[in-house]
């Protein structure tokens, strides 16, 4: 137990590299970069207690900017190794629940301080190896924000075991705050190094024990998170990392008693269907479970007559492509008055046609690859049913070639139909479609953004206007979990913007504050009397 209040250093943002040429960090990053993609295929194990457990089902890591090309291999599982994974986290349960908070913390603040320091550039490398980012992209989440919800949450944390009941004379109130009774499943994307990293240890740091499936296309930089936790200390089976189908891994994990919580990012189909598995097995649990989902997007941007085309026009440009589309705030959807339209238009274009496509180790590239061939299908999929429409029109891009990587020209689309099917349906792509209104109209387009979409994850407001400003504020306010008012709508910083959607985007638990970790505890209030009564008898019955 603790021998004295603990106070976690106050944690302030890691600062982002610009990477900019002819600075030392660039050099460090081309040379780490470098030395993963030309250094022989790794071999990625599951992490299961204290074993590095391989198989003899390999499956290849290819960079999607060069498909050809194998960059490591992981051991695919089965549901052996998830009955094993369960054992062992459920083994180091006791011990790792019982130590003492501050001993949890320090381990993931050594954690980030080894991503700051000596694993920066080679964690930077294998995201951009792994997932086609670019520098930039790769430093904002790999480093920047992984370092970031570590270092935060351990402050939550302290926040949270503070917030402590009021006392009677004559008694004293406490609030424990538990691990759940259990393990939790851990399902993380293979967009953000970040988020999946930080799925099992939010819950971790709680005094919780997880097994972590990372996405197939991220394994490849999950087995460096997996190491440098390991070098931090974290000990043995507190969070296990298994490479398994999804269907496999659900069928052992929804039916064990001890599923005590699910922490998930991904599409909102796979979490409504999880959801149902759960909800069919309720009877078979010691408790009820934990259900955290960050799901879908369809991310807005809408303009006001008021606002600056230039302004409106970088937005869409980086908030639409940056990280080619795949991420689950991407603008997607923009509405645009025809006041500033011409002005928009010719920025975008430009913009759009200035964008240089190729792989992350070029840094002149502001555009990679998408992650895999069935990405790369679906998104092409929807470039072609555009160009045989007649209410839509692609104004830029709209070419994509997967021969060496799976290259997507980033694609701006304009339609006459509001509810056209890009419109409304998530595409995690370079895609993006507007829609011209007449600038008096901006009522009803209110109306028209907030009933289009199922999602409800990021949307932002352009306007010079107070009052229009307000009104989107209210009329919206049901329509995006992180809501930008002049700012595109991605992009959201640890302890400054707490992500996280409703409706069809998630349960809104908002990762980076302390609202998220407090679903990974169970409170068990404590009254204590300090001189019991020794007569039963009240006052009002003399």
């Amino acid at each position: 137990m603790p021998k004295g209040v603990y106070q976690i250093p106050f944690p302030v943002n890691e600062p982002v590299f610009d990477y900019a040429p002819g600075s030392p960090e660039r050099a460090k990053l081309e040379s780490a970069f470098n030395t993963l993609y030309t250094q022989d295929p790794i071999d990625v194990p599951m992490y299961i207690g204290s074993d590095e457990v391989r198989t003899n089902n390999k499956i290849d890591l290819t960079p999607p900017f060069d498909h050809g090309k194998v960059v490591g291999r992981g051991n695919y599982g089965d549901a052996s190794h998830v009955n094993a994974a369960i054992d062992a986290a459920l083994d180091a349960r006791s011990e790792w629940a019982s130590l003492s908070w501050e001993h949890r913390a320090s381990i993931f603040l050594k954690a980030a301080d080894l991503i700051a320091g000596p694993y920066r550039y080679e964690m930077n490398a294998a995201t951009m190896v792994a997932q086609s980012k670019n520098a930039f992209q790769s430093e904002i989440d790999a480093v920047c924000e992984l370092i970031d919800f570590l270092r935060f949450n351990a402050y939550f944390m302290e926040e949270i075991y503070q917030n402590q009941p009021i006392s009677s004379p004559g008694i004293w109130n406490r609030m424990e705050y538990r691990p759940l009774e259990g393990f939790v499943f851990c399902i993380t994307p293979f967009n953000f190094t970040a988020i999946a990293a930080n799925l099992p240890a939010s819950a971790a740091m709680m005094g919780n024990v997880c097994v972590w499936k990372p996405a197939d296309t991220q394994i490849y930089s999950a087995n460096l998170i997996m190491k440098i936790f390991k070098e931090a200390g974290l000990p043995d089976g507190v969070i296990n990392m298994v490479t398994v189908d999804g269907p496999v891994a659900g069928d052992v994990v929804f039916k064990h008693p001890d599923f005590s919580g699910l922490h998930f990012t991904g599409s909102t189909a796979v979490f409504k269907a999880l959801w149902k598995e759960i909800g069919t097995n309720i009877d078979l649990y010691k408790t009820y479970p934990r259900i955290v989902g960050e799901t879908g997007g369809k991310d807005f941007i809408v303009a006001h007559k008021s606002a600056n085309a230039k302004e409106v026009a970088t937005a869409i440009s980086r908030g639409a492509f940056e990280f080619q589309g795949q991420k689950c705030s991407a603008a997607s959807r923009a509405y645009i008055p025809n006041n500033i339209w011409d002005e928009v238009k010719e920025q975008v274009v430009a913009d759009v046609n200035s964008f240089k496509v190729g792989p992350p180790q070029d840094f002149k590239n502001f555009v990679n690859a998408v992650i895999d061939k069935r990405s790369f299908d679906k998104i092409t999929g929807y470039i072609d049913f555009i160009k045989t429409q007649e209410d839509a029109e692609i104004i830029a891009g709209g070419n994509y070639d997967g021969s060496k990587g799976y290259f997507i020209e980033p694609t701006v689309v304009v339609t006459t139909n509001p509810k056209f099917r890009t419109m409304c349906e998530e595409i995690f792509g370079p895609v993006i479609t507007i829609y011209v209104y007449d600038a008096e109209d901006f009522d009803s387009i209110l109306t028209l953004v907030d009933e289009t979409s199922e999602y409800a994850l990021t949307g932002a407001i352009f306007s010079k206007d107070r009052y229009a400003i307000a009104k989107a504020a209210k009329a919206l306010e049901n329509a995006a979990g992180n809501f930008y008012i002049n700012d595109k709508p991605t992009g959201a910083v640890v302890g400054q913007q707490p992500f996280g959607g409703a409706r069809g985007s998630g349960t809104n638990d908002k990762a980076g504050s302390y609202l998220n970790l407090l679903r990974w505890v169970s409170p068990r209030t404590i009254k204590e009397t300090l001189v019991p009564p020794t007569d039963y008898r009240y006052p009002f019955l003399g």
